[in-house]
């Protein structure tokens, strides 16, 4: 018994004796002490906690070679190889972390929706909760500034740009057809659910070279990656019926919306200014599956839809109202992966399909046309530290577009066009300081339509005045090809030009955001034809120019008075275009030149109630009438409208849901439509182009079944 204890005495000795002290000093670059920093040998629990006075110390009985790591939040991790036998006390420098979130972001022409943004100008349910939007995503994005409300279209015009010059994107993969089918002068709405999507960035301007084919701005939606519960969603509304269900598994989740739309009982009771033979009617379902590998999510993500309506229209150029009938199919499907490849190296990968097609009857002519469209998307992001990041990728885009016209008593007359672009791109991320940021970007793609390879270089610099103030440039070249439709009869225009110029000031504190924004934009090779209007027998060129310059501002604030949360939007441009049938350069059409929104929403506890009003201003249009000398030189009537929205509780996962867009019945005129010829009186008549009805009425009510009994739609309204 002596000896084994003789023995362990020994070996505890050893132990003892065998121990190395390693000790230090921690500060940062200032040469100020840090204290609660974690210091340690990787691989061991050998380790300590700096003092106030930034010393540690600790024994181990590590030997040989050995990392020290040093860890402290809102520093940049560092590992020190070290020799224990040799090693000798020392001062470690920390350097502060450049992903802290008083780092700089660069925020130019960017509006981030999403509560993991640094600079979050919507939330996403605010794309709900906006009074007067009617959970369109659109429609909410349509009271940033830099946008234009053109009430006839519904779809997003920025920046002096048209609708067909901003893409959209769902987890960075393209939608060929992101809107609703619809006809002339009545708008149309965004495709998806907002209950989808947890995050969006609305580009205005001078976005990454990771996108193209935009003259003007790109809007992106990403996607759930982790739904936060089991639940069922209920939806009994004025204008249907929505029924959504999301369920969880070990590894993956699925989850749906399904819609039925019906707009005839809601005619019945709000008269309409449309003569309808068959009120908008449509079917909709989309899904999202999601599965969780150890390194890495796989999701994907289908729509369809159908539409169908039946109207006559009344044409100041006829007698009788034109009968007009539509009947839509539409197929998006989109699937992607994005994982860790190594350490450093992220991948990002992805397709999309598309298929949408309309059966169109004017009168007795018949116009079909179908369209598929295909996205392949390959991007990686190589972290080589937390000072630069490099993103580089390819990607194809393949369109097919056939189109036929039968009119009365004539043969069927066929056109379209093919095209396939092959894109790369390459974008630099670089992080001087937290105060200093900068990012490089090259784009170069090559179109089929127009078999020339152009090159884009984007640039972009953030620098941090202040704590909680920063200014922000950035510049890029952008090309798009003709939209369809002009290539659909001429597929050989080519492409048209923009070069966009973006100042921005940004301050963001304690839940108030000030954005001042002003930019320049150039425009060149924009399409021009000989025609009243763009037909199979036109002549088309590149021969147009145009600009667009001005000044956003925007304030959102939501901590000043309890329970009220409001935001503040003002828009100048001036923007003038020499394109399609112009004969000079004027201001286009869509163009107000002043635009005003103001979004409130107050909670009232007493009522269990939340109340929002929008209200949204546009100074006067400009339009032609060819009975003046001048070109596009009268202007419509300011544009107004107050919209009302109000959410009642009525249990904890029932919601009663109200609102009324153009509370104050504005009588607004969108602009004008001419006669072809003159009348007896010589003059060319005219109509309007009004809403289809003064005021929107939406009455919903919402279910919410799910596990806790208390989560409900309030954040969804």
């Amino acid at each position: 018994m002596k000896p084994i204890l003789t023995f362990v005495i020994i070996l505890l000795s050893i132990s003892v004796f065998s121990q190395t002290t390693i000790s230090g000093k921690i500060v940062d670059k200032k040469n100020l002490p840090i204290s609660g920093v974690n210091i340690f040998i990787e691989g061991t629990y050998d380790g300590a906690t700096s003092t106030e006075k930034g010393d540690f110390s600790f024994e181990t009985s590590a030997t040989g070679n050995q990392v020290l790591v040093v860890s402290f939040m809102a520093f940049e991790t560092s590992k020190i190889d070290i020799d224990v036998a040799n090693y000798q006390n020392q001062t470690i420098v920390l350097k502060q972390s450049i992903n802290t979130l008083d780092a700089v972001v660069i925020s130019a022409g960017t509006f981030r929706a999403g509560d993991n943004s640094k600079i979050t100008a919507l939330k996403a349910m605010d794309i709900y909760t906006t009074a007067g939007s009617n959970a369109n995503i659109v429609a909410a994005m349509q009271t940033l500034p830099g946008t234009q409300k053109v009430g006839e279209d519904g779809r997003l015009f920025v920046r002096g740009g048209e609708a067909d010059e901003t893409q959209t994107y769902v987890d960075g993969i393209r939608v060929s057809q992101p809107y609703d089918a619809s006809v002339s002068n009545l708008p149309t709405r965004n495709r998806f659910s907002p209950n989808l999507f947890s995050g969006m960035s609305f580009s205005t301007g001078g976005y990454s070279a990771e996108y193209g084919s935009a003259l003007s701005s790109v809007l992106l939606m990403n996607s759930i990656n982790e739904p936060a519960e089991e639940i069922t969603n209920i939806s009994i509304m004025t204008l249907g019926l929505g029924l959504g269900k999301t369920s969880k598994f070990k590894k993956s989740s699925l989850s749906f919306d399904a819609n039925y739309i019906n707009l005839a009982p809601y005619q019945l009771i709000v008269p309409q200014k449309i003569d309808w033979n068959k009120p908008v009617q449509s079917i909709s379902g989309q899904s999202v599956y999601r599965y969780k590998f150890n390194k890495g999510l796989f999701k994907l993500y289908a729509t369809y839809d159908h539409t169908s309506l039946d109207l006559n229209q009344k044409d100041i150029n006829y007698t009788d109202k034109i009968r007009f009938d539509l009947n839509n199919d539409n197929l998006y499907i989109n699937s992607s992966y994005k994982g860790e490849v190594g350490d450093k190296l992220q991948i990002q990968t992805g397709f999309s399909f598309g298929y949408n097609k309309n059966k169109i009857g004017i009168v007795s002519d018949k116009l079909n046309n179908t369209e598929t469209a295909f996205h392949y998307k390959l991007k990686f992001r190589e972290s080589f530290s937390n000072y630069f990041k490099l993103n580089f990728g390819a990607e194809i885009f393949n369109t097919n577009f056939d189109e036929s016209y039968t009119p009365t008593s004539y043969s069927t007359i066929n056109y379209g066009y093919k095209n396939t672009q092959t894109a790369l791109f390459s974008e630099g991320e670089i992080m001087f300081s937290e105060k200093v940021a900068l990012n490089l970007g090259i784009r170069g793609s090559n179109a089929s339509v127009v078999d020339k390879f152009v090159v884009e270089p984007r640039i972009s610099f953030g620098y941090k005045i202040a704590k909680n103030s920063q200014f922000s440039v950035a510049y890029g070249t952008f090309n798009q090809t003709a939209k369809q439709d002009y290539l659909k009869f001429d597929s050989h225009l080519n492409y048209e030009k923009a070069s966009h110029y973006i100042l921005n000031y940004m301050y963001n504190v304690n839940g108030k955001m000030l954005r001042v924004e002003t930019y320049f934009k150039d425009y060149s090779d924009l399409i021009k034809y000989d025609t009243n209007t763009a037909t199979y027998n036109s002549n088309y060129n590149n021969n147009g120019f145009g600009y667009a310059k001005g000044l956003d501002v925007f304030w959102k604030d939501n901590k000043t008075v309890k329970n009220l949360e409001y935001a503040i939007s003002y828009s100048y441009i001036d923007s003038k275009r020499d394109y399609k049938n112009h004969t000079q350069q004027v201001t286009p059409s869509f163009v107000a030149s002043n635009s005003v929104s103001v979004v409130t929403k107050y909670w009232i506890d007493s009522l269990k109630s939340q109340l929002g009003l929008t209200y949204s201003y546009s100074s006067g249009r400009p339009y032609n009438d060819p009975n003046t000398a001048s070109f596009m030189a009268e202007k419509t009537k300011s544009f107004t409208d107050l919209s009302l929205g109000w959410a009642y509780i009525l249990r904890p996962q029932k919601i009663i849901y109200i609102s009324v867009s153009n509370l104050l019945g504005a009588n607004n005129i969108y602009g004008y439509q001419y006669a072809n010829n003159k009348n007896a009186n010589n003059i060319y008549a005219n109509q309007a182009i009004v809403p289809p009805a003064k005021r929107f009425f939406f009455v919903g009510f919402f279910w919410t079944i799910s596990d806790n009994k208390k989560t409900n739609q309030l954040n969804n309204l």
